[in-house]
């Protein structure tokens, strides 16, 4: 891909600022998908992607693993968006509260959860009918 992705769009901002549930795509070791429903919050000054998980989730266990090319996508009618990007697992007391922070504002108060870790996405590639302009 050539370019930084351009996340400034009002349509895809609002889209990934409204209250839609998504799924997150990690490869397993065998490069199959693991398909699992996340809430996902969109940083667009830091270029990324936050999911809350806990430590001992396979999707965790999969960007551990080294399998950290993932997809997160939501839809909402005919209206979709999927972001593609490079996850790590962050597991400081700083990620976490933003993360919790950002879904807080975005679903509701995360449940409390003594081994929650956040996966970050960085984004490198935007999908859908609302990133490519669509209504």
């Amino acid at each position: 891909m050539s370019g930084p992705v351009d996340l400034h769009s009002p349509a895809l901002l609002e889209f990934w600022t409204a209250r839609h549930l998504c799924t997150l795509t990690t490869l397993r070791k065998d490069g199959s998908p693991h398909v699992v429903p996340v809430g996902a919050t969109l940083d667009v000054p830091a270029g990324l992607v936050r999911v809350t998980a806990s430590r001992t989730s396979a999707k965790v266990r999969h960007v551990l693993a080294g399998s950290g090319r993932v997809a997160i996508c939501q839809v909402d009618g005919r209206h979709w968006s999927t972001i593609e990007g490079e996850a790590v697992v962050r597991d400081d007391p700083a990620s976490i509260a933003e993360a919790e922070r950002r879904y807080a504002e975005r679903y509701r108060q995360p449940r409390p959860n003594p081994a929650r870790v956040v996966l970050e996405v960085t984004i490198t590639k935007v999908l859908g009918s609302i990133s490519l302009g669509g209504t």
